[in-house]
């Protein structure tokens, strides 16, 4: 009854209850020193913990409380300096710990229980795979002990673990190990101590019966680094790239920023039940194994790539997170937006540049500009939140990382680098803020970026229009840009932010021009614009013939461009362009102009065809062999439906799909004997290896078989399932069952069942085929998924096979979108199931009902209602709740909150009239009482 109340109080409100940056404060008291003791039992843990801690506060003579967070905790002990509180000392709430009146500097202990093998929630300390494992990022720290769990409370921690040997003979833990002994009862017992301070979201131990691989690393100091990577027992071979991508890592953050590896030792452990990618606590990183284990028979290319960059994202969070972490969680950009620039990096140096740019800028484009255009929109610097589990945004990650990209390009790769190592002196050891970060490049360039931080304080995707004049007479090209950014929640105006512009101007043979700016000397074929008006106007001269623009080169800004080009000049720049990004870019925006064409067709009843001239066009890279393979491969392949919805005002998934499909026809029938030849000239003779030049000839390959599959010649069509029968490794493999499974094929179920059969034992893999069935486009594709969440291969208490059938199934356009409603009533089943396992990975899920505004009336009512489903479901999480909450848009905040209202009211109404039919009830039976007497 008492939890039902809750819930009606924290839905009566209008808007949740929000954590405010205004409201930011530090902590009344800091911790120098925490050292902890695990008993480790899989049903009850006891955590030990002792802390020096120290006052922070002005000593006004006014007592401080001490507040500590606590969450899911049984407290069996406390302890001040020895002495054992009182009652009356200290409050034990559901949200924490106050100790009522503190000295200033005192040691504190306390006990708690806490009981991993219940902890579906998959943060603070659970079990997974049979083994312990903690994951305290953002709040998990708090379900463990209590403390001040939060970033700008920084100790340096010792931890001292005991457990059963033979059940859990690796115990470890952040820093280096300074004990290890045996005890008489069978268990064992390890210590470990960091020397460097850190917030506790860092914190990490693990102890498991796990198999690893090892090896060293010498830094440019000369010191030896042993590196470690743990696994369940068997995938250890599986490992090895994951290695390689760690010492590569280190090598190249040495040589680009300087920064060498501090500890003796590097552990990274890999687990198959966690909530994100991968975390990079201090010395002891650990990873959902989705992140670390890839071979040539379980892992594509894109996989390999991927274990690549999670590597060296979580190892270059050493100084970028952990040597140097935020201040609070508002500024969860510092070190993520930092972190994904500098793996993208990296990324880029190992592979094509071009190509990285162009997988990086996709992804944006499908995760971060939607957020940004609809009701979860929020800036890199947000100015509150509810649930900070919702705070691991793409507009924190992505976006971020594009702003620190901006800031590299406006002050050159030379001054940016000594801004980071400003930033690295200046703030070792301290928990800081994205001013303070955009202080250092301030203080290196001497230039103001006041101007330029609107791009953390404010919502949303700037709209940029480029408008250009020829003058034959005066040989002249005036360039007028102008930008907007349309509201977003809470931010109905925008101020001009700083955008940065690269560009050039191409002459009629694809050359690029030299470049004068009036005032300025000739210049090179490529120039970096600054427009930070509303509105301005850039001039040059000397420019012998009409040009074509090339603009936004390498995608030097996160905007979306507005120019006109007719269809030749898309042409010419799809031909020619030096920037190949760009090159890519032309002929997605072409295919998307032609692609929406089409869909308006299907709309007014007529037969959708595709444009002769754009089909040439398209294709015309195929015969370029001066290209990267990789890059030709992404150049041939349509925008994704997706995408096109993105640029419809109101999405029709079904023509979308119709017309991609016959445009996907018309350029296979068109190209079908370069596909073949193509085909022919990329397959490889030589050993698997995931590397740049492989991974490409393998894309090129598998794009022309993809169009083949497209083509009405059946032996060209059949090579698809000749390749699944041969395939060698998994990208080939994978490859072909996708395009097989999205086909009408005869074998279509022979090949599905033979898959799991051969790969049934390696969960990872299992993953991919609950994947390619949940996106099929195939008749049947959600009665099929509900018949798969009862398969052997899929459980709803792990993420990984949630993302892989209930969240991919939520990115299939067509059965998502079914107009009966289905699609969407199918999600909102199973976040009401999910938000009681795992709230992290239900609220996860929400996002894609978030969307109605895009659709037609009957679908958008239809999401809407699902997303009230989630609302009204009792004990609702915060987490889930606030998705859904924000997902449904302010009038249906309001009516909610009415309907909630009335129906609290006449629940008032109905209580009043039990009570009076209770209190009449009783006055009867009294009256009764004294009659009978």
């Amino acid at each position: 009854m008492e939890k039902e109340k809750t819930m009606v109080e924290k839905k009566e409100q209008e808007t949740p209850k929000a954590t405010l940056l205004k409201d930011y404060k530090k902590p009344d008291y800091l911790i120098d020193t925490v050292d902890l003791t695990f008993d480790l039992d899989e049903e009850t843990t006891r955590v030990h913990s002792s802390m020096n801690i120290k006052s922070n506060h002005d000593n006004d003579g006014t007592v401080k409380p001490l507040f500590l967070d606590g969450e899911d905790l049984e407290l069996a002990s406390i302890k001040i300096d020895g002495r054992a509180l009182k009652a009356e000392e200290y409050k034990v709430e559901d949200s924490g710990l106050t100790i009522l009146n503190p000295p200033e500097n005192f040691n504190l202990e306390i006990e708690t229980d806490i009981h991993p093998k219940d902890n579906t929630e998959l943060s603070g300390l659970y079990m997974s795979g049979g083994a312990f494992v903690t994951h305290n990022e953002p709040q998990g720290f708090r379900r463990i002990t209590y403390f001040q769990d939060r970033p700008d409370v920084m100790a340096k921690y010792s931890t001292a673990i005991i457990a059963e040997k033979d059940k859990f003979p690796a115990l470890l833990s952040n820093g280096n190990p300074v004990e290890e002994k045996d005890m008489e009862d069978g268990r064992h017992y390890s210590k470990w101590e960091d020397p460097f301070p850190k917030p506790s979201y860092l914190f990490a131990m693990v102890a498991g019966d796990l198999g690893h691989i090892k090896d060293k690393f010498k830094t440019a100091s000369g010191r030896d680094v042993d590196l470690k990577i743990y696994c369940e027992h068997g995938k250890e071979d599986k490992c090895h790239y994951a290695m390689d991508s760690l010492k590569r890592s280190m090598k190249w953050d040495e040589e680009k920023f300087g920064r060498e590896y501090d500890l003796d030792l590097f552990n990274v452990v890999a687990v198959p039940d966690f909530n994100a990618g991968a975390m990079e606590n201090k010395g002891l990183n650990i990873f959902n194994d989705k992140a670390v284990l890839a071979d040539k028979n379980s892992a594509n290319d894109a996989d390999h790539a991927y274990v690549e960059r999670v590597v060296a994202h979580e190892y270059f969070h050493n100084w970028t997170g952990d040597r140097v972490t935020c201040a609070n969680w508002f500024n969860l950009s510092l070190k993520e937006g930092l972190t994904v620039y500098r793996d993208q990096e990296f990324s880029s140096d190992m592979r094509s540049r071009p190509v990285r740019r162009i997988d990086d800028v996709t992804t944006l484009r499908a995760a971060q500009f939607p957020e940004d255009a609809g009701p979860l929109a929020h800036s890199v610097l947000p100015e509150s939140y509810i649930s900070i589990r919702n705070f691991y945004t793409s507009t924190v990650y992505k976006k971020g990382g594009e702003v620190i990209r901006m800031q590299e390009k406006l002050l050159g790769k030379d001054t940016f680098r000594k801004g980071m190592d400003l930033y690295f002196d200046t703030h070792d050891g301290k928990a800081v803020t994205i001013d303070d970060f955009v202080k250092s490049m301030e203080d290196v360039s001497g230039k103001d970026l006041k101007q330029f931080k609107r791009w953390y304080s404010q919502a949303g995707t700037p709209e940029v229009t480029a408008k250009g004049k020829y003058d034959p007479k005066t040989k002249t090209y005036e360039l007028k840009l102008s930008q907007k950014c349309a509201k977003t929640p809470g931010q109905p105006n925008k101020e001009p932010f700083v955008v940065p512009l690269e560009m050039g101007l191409l002459d009629s043979k694809g050359n690029d021009m030299s470049l004068q700016l009036e005032g300025e000397s000739k210049g090179k074929g490529s120039k970096m614009l600054e427009l930070n008006q509303a509105e301005q106007t850039f001039k040059f001269t000397n420019v012998e013939e009409p040009p074509v623009l090339s603009i936004n080169r390498s995608f030097t800004a996160p905007v979306n461009m507005n120019v006109k080009y007719s269809n030749k000049e898309y042409a010419h720049l799809m031909a020619h362009d030096s920037d190949l990004f760009n090159r890519w870019e032309s002929g997605q925006q072409y295919a998307t102009k032609e692609l929406l064409g089409m869909v308006k067709d299907i709309q007014e009843g007529k037969s959708p065809k595709a444009s002769k001239e754009f089909v040439e066009a398209f294709g015309s890279c195929l015969k370029d062999e001066n290209l990267d393979k990789a890059f030709v491969a992404k150049a041939m392949a349509l925008p994704t439906e997706s995408y096109l919805a993105q640029q419809m005002k109101i999405v029709d998934v079904d023509a979308i799909h119709e017309a991609r499909d016959v445009m996907r026809v018309a350029i296979a029938e068109q190209f079908k004997d370069d596909f073949l030849k193509t085909n022919k000239n990329n397959q490889i003779e030589e050993d698997y290896s995931p590397n740049a030049e492989q991974s490409g000839q393998r894309a090129l390959k598998n794009m022309a078989l993809s169009y083949l599959a497209k083509s009405s010649d059946k032996e060209a069509s059949n090579l698809v399932v000749k390749q699944y029968y041969s395939a060698e490794n998994m990208t080939d493999c994978e490859m072909a069952l996708s395009t097989i499974v999205n086909s009408d094929k005869l074998e279509r179920q022979q090949v599905l069942d033979d898959f799991y059969d051969k790969y049934k034992e390696d969960s990872l893999v299992v993953d991919k085929w609950l994947t390619v069935q949940a996106t099929s486009t195939q008749e049947g594709a959600l009665d099929n998924v509900k018949k798969l969440l009862k398969h052997e291969a899929f459980s709803d208490k792990n993420p990984n096979k949630v993302r892989a059938l209930i969240g991919a199934f939520a990115s299939n356009p067509t059965h998502f979108h079914a107009k009966d409603g289905s699609g969407y009533e199918f999600l909102a089943d199973q976040i009401i199931k999910l938000d009681d396992i795992n709230a992290q990975t239900a609220s996860k899920q929400v996002s894609p009902l978030g969307k109605w505004r895009d659709f037609d009336a009957e679908r958008q009512e239809m999401m809407k209602a699902q997303l009230k489903r989630i609302i009204d479901k009792p004990n609702v999480s915060s987490t889930t709740y606030e998705m859904a909450y924000k997902c449904l848009g302010e009038d249906d905040k309001k009516d909610k909150v009415k309907e909630i209202r009335h129906n609290k009211a006449k629940a008032r109404i109905s209580s009043i009239r039990k009570r009076k039919q209770t209190d009449a009830m009783i006055n009867v039976a009294k009256q009764k009482s004294s009659v009978s007497r």
